[in-house]
């Protein structure tokens, strides 16, 4: 093959390679964003348009640099190996430390975009250099090249660089790949064309690049353990990554031997064991005192709900939906978790299907006379769609008449809004509604929606006593102080998630 044929595919490869790799760091930062921050919506559009915006201004910028174009484009892959490559950390970092989060995004998508920007114009000249074309026709080839690239990076990033090096890992790895690629062309197709001084001192930041991200590499996973443990306040004693979420327990010791686990989903907590059960009685003995032969766990992967469900032993059949099967695995194998749910996942009376429970209610087998809605706050674009109307509907289709449901709807005190949202919603799907809230230290003053479809009275019939609760406090618990009442809530829908916004608002 001639030297220009050979020069051009290795140059249109590097295209393909850089596309891929600016692509990786794009959606590494909208996904450590619903990670971290949860409203996936608006973290990929500040990511994309800042990092769009952005490109257009590194084009503009790199346009002095023609003149030097094979330096000016090693220069630009190994800044870009660097800030791409170290931007998760950053943002890690940023985040657990520094609680500055989203200036640090924006910094950072804005650096990337000039950086990737810049790339274009040069590729440009250099493709021109080695065999001068029409400029539509050299246009038509890189950019067939990138969006290619594009393709590689978009589908690599899911399957192959997360799963397999995780979140900080995968963008280092992409960060070295860049930093090579840059000079690996330049170095055997346009040296002639660089000063030997030049030449020498691009090859020596390259090996300094490679060898700070192969150490940081190598760091990772300390690194990313002192900053996890920076966003809890008690030693991390286990903690997972999954396909769906993050998974942390936490647990101390008082000097009075009190032992307090606790178990926390993408950082947020879903119970303490020093007063969960004021939670789990307060979700379960409610709707259980209507008929309860057959009930629907939606969620409570942990089994502390389950716990109070199988107290009663009139209950014949217990079917929980829990997305992560990771979840259920814990708790039925961590000794912490099991002496909390008294092995409740043992039960024989219990059915447990791993899947996304709104997609499971649209296929759902049977009714059920008492269904138990015990989700995480719907602070993710993901779990949002759990508190809309349109699944409050699809899950009172599996109630059987006479039935009871119950919804954790958050805390009427703190973000009281979205308590009643929830509750209108509810509403909105055809179900009467009783709400009622309760004190649990750990989360404060937190609410519940009782619903059925003839208007429900919150009462007891539990098979043996309760820590927490009797009939007195649970007629008190329907009172809610005038200044916490309901103000003409809106209706949460897929097409309209207004509880995502009024979360992002209230929980600030």
């Amino acid at each position: 093959m001639p030297r220009h044929r050979l020069a051009r595919a290795a140059l249109l490869a590097t295209v393909f390679v850089c596309a891929a790799c600016g692509l990786v760091y794009e959606l590494s930062l909208v996904t450590l964003g619903s990670y971290l921050i949860g409203d996936t919506a608006a973290q990929a559009s500040i990511t994309l348009s800042v990092m769009v915006c952005a490109m257009g201004v590194g084009a503009l910028a790199a346009k002095p640099l023609r003149r030097y174009a094979a330096a000016a484009f090693v220069a630009v892959e190994l800044a870009l190996a660097v800030i791409g490559g170290l931007s998760v950390a950053a943002l890690y970092a940023s985040f657990a430390w520094l609680n500055i989060y989203t200036g640090t995004l924006i910094v950072a998508a804005a650096v990337i975009g000039m950086l990737v920007g810049a790339e274009i114009p040069l590729l440009m000249e250099l493709l021109q250099q080695i065999r001068k074309q029409e400029a539509s026709s050299a246009v038509a080839d890189l950019f067939a090249a990138d969006y290619v690239g594009a393709l590689l990076g978009g589908l690599a990033f899911p399957f192959l660089l997360l799963p397999v090096f995780g979140q900080i890992r995968g963008s280092l790895v992409v960060g070295v790949v860049n930093a090579i690629a840059g000079l690996a062309l330049a170095f055997f197709f346009f040296r002639d064309r660089m000063p030997r001084p030049a030449r020498h001192s691009l090859i020596a930041a390259t090996l300094v690049v490679a060898s700070g991200l192969t150490g940081a590499y190598l760091y990772a996973d300390r690194f990313e353990a002192t900053a996890r443990q920076a966003l809890f306040a008690h030693p991390i004693v286990w903690q997972s990554r999954t396909q769906y979420q993050q998974i942390v327990l936490t647990e101390s010791f008082s000097p009075f031997g009190t032992t307090d686990t606790r178990l926390f989903l993408n950082g947020g907590l879903q119970f303490s064991s020093v007063d969960e059960y004021r939670y789990h009685e307060a979700l379960v003995h409610p709707v259980l005192a209507g008929t309860h032969r057959s009930v629907l766990v939606l969620g409570g992967g942990d089994g502390l709900a389950l716990r109070e469900i199988l107290r009663y032993p009139d209950v014949e059949a217990v079917t929980l939906v829990e997305l992560d099967p990771a979840m259920i695995e814990l708790a039925r194998t961590d000794e912490r978790l099991t002496a909390l749910n008294q092995h409740s996942f043992d039960d024989p009376r219990v059915r447990v299907v791993n899947a996304d429970a709104f997609a499971w209610l649209r296929g759902a087998p049977g009714l059920f006379d008492a269904i138990v809605v015990d989700l995480p706050d719907p602070d993710q674009t993901s779990v949002a769609k759990l508190y809309s109307q349109e699944f409050y509907a699809m899950t009172a289709n599996v109630l059987a008449p006479g039935g009871r449901m119950v919804v954790q709807a958050g805390s009427p005190f703190f973000a009281p809004r979205s308590f009643w949202t929830i509750d209108a919603t509810v509403r909105a799907a055809g179900l009467r509604t009783a709400p009622y809230h309760v004190d649990v230290p750990s989360f404060g003053d937190w609410g519940f929606v009782l619903a059925a479809t003839d208007t429900p009275t919150p009462a007891l019939h539990p098979p043996g006593p309760l820590r927490s609760l009797d009939d007195r406090t649970l007629a008190a618990a329907t009172v809610f102080a005038p200044d916490r009442r309901a103000t003409d809530p809106e209706v949460s829908t897929l097409m309209r998630p207004v509880i995502l916004d009024l979360q992002r608002q209230e929980w600030r």
